[in-house]
């Protein structure tokens, strides 16, 4: 792996990924659950490298992974990962036979996507049962359209996703309802039953399912007020200060000039911008970490770099300021930085970490 030492002396921007606190989420929401988990590494594990976060959840002993595409499975194969993976998203059946060659199980609830399977020489795979999603599945109201498919072809498994499980408002337990009675109309119970993400492992313990498949509570976002569980933080964005500006009363930064110095201030060039995924919405607002010390993002973020106002802080060109993360006792959250990026999705922030920002792994943080 990656070390502080080969990567981020040299480097402009990276994101330090704390695999001691994924393990430790993982066999928090583990103990939790009281059954296996399936961590969910598609998107390249939400943006934080698939195979080193799979590689390091072998820890947890898990049932398998879950990934949303079969090149998704095939990286995870070719990097000697040989746990169950399934696929959460439809395959079309131009995809069949690379599943089947990745030894991945797929997941399908259209009818005439399950006959295509069966057709093309058929194996494992696990039935999507819409609750109340409605972007991929088999409405649990219209089981009887698949049967006759079930009966002569049997699902391994079976499952249903939740919307809304970190909200009390009454959802979860309707699917749940729905989903209880989409299996009692299938000829025979599968053998495998799951439901609960992140959020449904939090709110409510032990798990009825055979298992659990958390997501981004492993990378350090949490379910809202009121879950049993807090994450560790596990992703910290770091960028160098380039240079130093001294600016007079009036000065302005960045384009639009929607920043104007106020009397005497200095700014601090960052090597990080929204190509590197640092969103443009923080322009102005985004909260850092520097020395101690808790600023701002100073005018608009650009392409390749950002401005923070360090006007009472004492620093020099290649400190590191934290952009996401701990530095010391202070912490910005994923979800924070979200919020100020206009609200943004925390899956959306970290899942929008470009690859130009380098990977530095850590079994424990420094």
């Amino acid at each position: 792996m990656t070390t502080e030492s080969t990567a981020t002396q040299t480097t402009r921007a990276w994101v330090d990924i704390d695999l001691g606190a994924l393990v430790r989420n993982g066999a928090a929401l583990w103990r939790h659950a009281g059954v296996p988990l399936v961590p969910m590494v598609k998107a390249d594990a939400y943006g934080l490298g698939a195979v080193a976060c799979a590689r390091a959840l072998e820890k947890l002993d898990p049932h398998g992974f879950g990934v949303a595409t079969v090149r998704e499975a095939e990286e995870l194969r070719a990097a000697g990962i040989r746990r169950r993976i399934y696929v959460f998203s439809p395959l079309l059946p131009a995809d069949f036979a690379a599943a089947r060659a990745a030894r991945a199980v797929p997941t399908f609830g259209d009818p005439a996507a399950i006959a295509a399977w069966v057709e093309s020489g058929g194996g494992t795979w696990h039935l999507a049962i819409d609750t109340g999603m409605h972007r991929a599945g088999v409405r649990w109201d219209c089981i009887g359209d698949v049967v006759d498919l079930v009966r002569d072809h049997p699902p391994e498994g079976a499952f249903t996703h939740f919307h809304s499980a970190e909200r009390n408002d009454g959802s979860w337990e309707a699917q749940e309802a729905r989903f209880r009675k989409a299996l009692g109309a299938l000829p025979e119970k599968p053998v495998l039953v799951h439901a609960q993400n992140s959020a449904g492992i939090v709110r409510r313990t032990p798990s009825t399912w055979s298992f659990v498949r958390p997501g981004v509570f492993l990378y350090g976002v949490g379910s809202g007020d009121g879950a049993a569980l807090k994450p560790e933080p596990v992703v910290h964005v770091r960028a160098r200060i380039l240079e130093l500006h001294d600016l007079h009363d009036g000065d302005t930064v960045s384009y639009t000039a929607s920043w104007r110095a106020v009397g005497e201030r200095r700014v601090a060039t960052l090597g990080i911008g929204y190509a590197d995924g640092y969103r443009r919405a923080l322009g102005n607002k985004g909260p850092a970490l520097l020395n101690g010390a808790r600023t701002c993002v100073a005018g608009v973020v650009t392409m390749d770099m950002t401005m923070i106002d360090v006007t009472d802080i004492a620093c020099r060109p290649g400190d590191v300021v934290t952009l996401i993360g701990r530095d010391g006792g202070q912490l910005i959250t994923v979800e924070e930085i979200a919020d100020c990026a206009d609200f943004m999705s925390p899956y959306e922030m970290l899942t929008g970490l470009r690859q130009r920002l380098p990977r530095v792994y850590h079994e424990a943080m420094p």
